[in-house]
């Protein structure tokens, strides 16, 4: 069952985080296509096959928690650049919101827009917020609405995500609690056994 790529087109978005159904280890990454902070068509498929990959989903640039994450990728990026990997990250904000964040927080790696969270749903990693929690986002002075530019109310449950260049997934951490992160210690180990376990097969060891 985990061969061959992975996709929830038929499945209904859930209206809760406990109840995504994501991609499990083993399965490989459906086709997605993003867009980048200049706003061009980005393939995620084809840039997962140039090299490893950690995938990073982010509720937006308004969340403190997905903000303080970020920041905190970058105490292990030239880590994992030097094994080989890249660092993509992917919320519904619009490109124009990702140009603020990589300003403000001063980050290297990629933010990707997927504003119409057809990656986040492809993955399963999309809920609908409910209208309770809008109406107190809206309080918080947070628009879902203007932050995407969509009316769907969609947000994906944060998630940090390795991929091999076979677009096969070798680790996942999913959240549904949107305040706990993995820690950089554990995303560290995970890649270097990805590179261990590639480095096996090449040399038949």
């Amino acid at each position: 069952m985990f061969m061959g790529s992975f996709a929830q087109a038929a499945q209904t978005v859930p209206q809760k985080a406990e109840d995504v159904k994501p991609i499990m280890v083993g399965q490989v990454v459906p086709p997605v296509k993003l867009k980048t902070i200049e706003g061009k068509t980005f393939d995620l498929n084809e840039s997962i096959e140039e090299k490893p990959t950690l995938l990073i989903f982010y509720r937006g640039s308004w969340c403190p928690y997905c903000n303080t994450h970020l920041a905190d990728l970058r105490e292990i990026e030239k880590e994992l650049l030097d094994m080989g990997f890249q660092i993509l990250a992917i919320s519904p904000d619009q490109p124009e919101y990702l140009k603020k964040t990589t300003s403000k927080l001063e980050l290297n790696y990629q933010l990707l827009s997927d504003s119409d969270m057809s990656a986040s749903k492809a993955l399963g990693l999309a809920f609908e917020v409910d209208a309770a929690t809008r109406e107190l986002y809206v309080d918080y002075g947070i628009d879902l609405e203007k932050n995407s530019g969509q009316t769907h109310h969609l947000l994906p449950v944060p998630a940090a995500i390795l991929v091999n260049p076979h677009g096969k997934v070798t680790f996942s951490f999913i959240a549904p609690d949107y305040k706990v992160r993995v820690e950089n210690s554990v995303l560290l180990a995970a890649a270097k056994a990805q590179m261990e376990d590639t480095k096996k097969k090449l040399t038949g060891s």
